[in-house]
């Protein structure tokens, strides 16, 4: 591109009091990897391609869905089926020939992270799961690179800026700071159980840019040390101010952990990449199902009250007998684990696939999308 076309597409930055060519530089040469390119990954990206990013790296191993689209600005009708991340990067390119992208059509796990991470400067959190914020804070911390970590859920989003090495050689505090264990499994449903309002990752994805816009030009202060809180209903925004746990495993003051975990095993609910031996299966697909009478085995891993309440038929086996009753399923049926919210059901469908069952799989969303949408 030639000087004049630079400064004219560069110009209200470069305008900016304070926002030097020095400035717009550091962005060019700057690589930043997004995990997950979908409600907060997709405004991170717009933004931090059109701010002249030098290099984005983009990891999401999910394809587009009709579902997507409510809050995905980027895809198109057109688009569904496709792969998020190389589409993604497509689109992205026609917005500013000036990056150069890197996509990576799978997702995050144990084995690749740390080697994906390491060759960027700073990594943006657009994930939808614990099991994945846990991973990638993990490995951010341990390949030393800074992290912008968002979050949202129904009416209300958070954004905070980790792992920063401070003025004063220390480093500021890490999602385990904030959040040192996972909730219990099905205490808090993703944005598939508990939907999320479609313009608020749009905004909760636009201050995780700033705050890297911050960090890569020095402007401003970032989020570092604080947990910012927004609510879409009422726009009232509030700042939590934290400071590093001694009790952290990876930072504290006696460190235990120095490699990657299970985070399956701690989470309770795996990484989309180690989904094995099982599937999700949509309420609109098993709807068809039973339409069409196909045979298959129902088990509902709820409890008994839940059960008593609503159900759709099938064996009741609630998860935490479920180790013990095995006999009680099976083996040679196709299997469907339901449950409330779609997350016990994840772990009953990843222990019958590790006892050996070979075609189960788990109803997304559980009885609560169910009946929001077969309704």
């Amino acid at each position: 591109m030639s000087k004049a076309g630079y400064n004219e597409r560069y110009a209200r930055h470069l305008v900016l009091p304070g926002f030097t060519a020095e400035a717009q530089a550091r962005l060019a040469a700057a690589r930043v990897l997004v995990v997950g390119a979908g409600g907060l990954g997709v405004p991170v990206l717009q933004y931090l391609t059109a701010a002249g990013v030098g290099t984005l790296g983009i990891v999401d191993g999910d394809r587009i869905s009709l579902s997507n689209l409510q809050r995905q600005v980027l895809y198109t009708t057109e688009a569904v089926g496709q792969p998020k991340a190389a589409f993604a990067a497509q689109v992205l390119a026609q917005l500013n020939p000036d990056v150069r992208f890197e996509a990576w059509n799978h997702y995050l796990n144990t084995q690749n992270a740390r080697a994906l991470i390491r060759p960027y400067d700073m990594v943006v959190d657009g994930s939808d799961n614990f099991a994945t914020r846990y991973l990638v804070n993990d490995a951010c911390v341990l390949e030393g690179k800074p992290l912008v970590f968002g979050s949202v859920f129904r009416f209300e989003g958070q954004v905070a800026v980790l792992n920063v090495r401070q003025a004063n050689g220390q480093l500021s505090g890490n999602y385990r700071c904030l959040f040192p264990e996972p909730p219990a499994p099905g205490t808090v449903p993703d944005c598939a159980e508990g939907g999320v309002l479609g313009a608020l990752p749009g905004m909760v994805g636009s201050v995780q840019a700033l705050e890297v816009l911050k960090l890569l030009t020095g402007l401003g202060l970032p989020l570092v040390n604080q947990l910012w809180q927004y609510d879409a209903l009422t726009h009232k925004s509030s700042i939590l101010r934290y400071t590093p746990d001694p009790n952290n495993p990876l930072t504290g003051t006696n460190p235990t952990q120095t490699e990657l975990v299970d985070y399956a095993q701690w989470c309770g609910t795996p990484l989309p990449s180690e989904r094995t031996g099982w599937s999700e299966l949509s309420p609109a697909e098993y709807a068809r199902w039973r339409k069409a009478g196909r045979e298959h085995f129902l088990l509902d891993v709820r409890n008994a009250d839940e059960y008593a309440q609503d159900h759709l038929g099938g064996r009741l086996i609630p998860l935490a007998e479920l180790a013990d009753r095995l006999a009680e399923v099976p083996k040679t049926a196709e299997v469907v684990v339901m449950c409330q919210a779609g997350m016990r059901s994840q772990q009953a469908a990843g222990l019958l696939a590790q006892a050996g069952f070979s075609s189960v799989f788990s109803l997304a969303g559980g009885l609560n999308r169910w009946r929001r949408e077969m309704a």
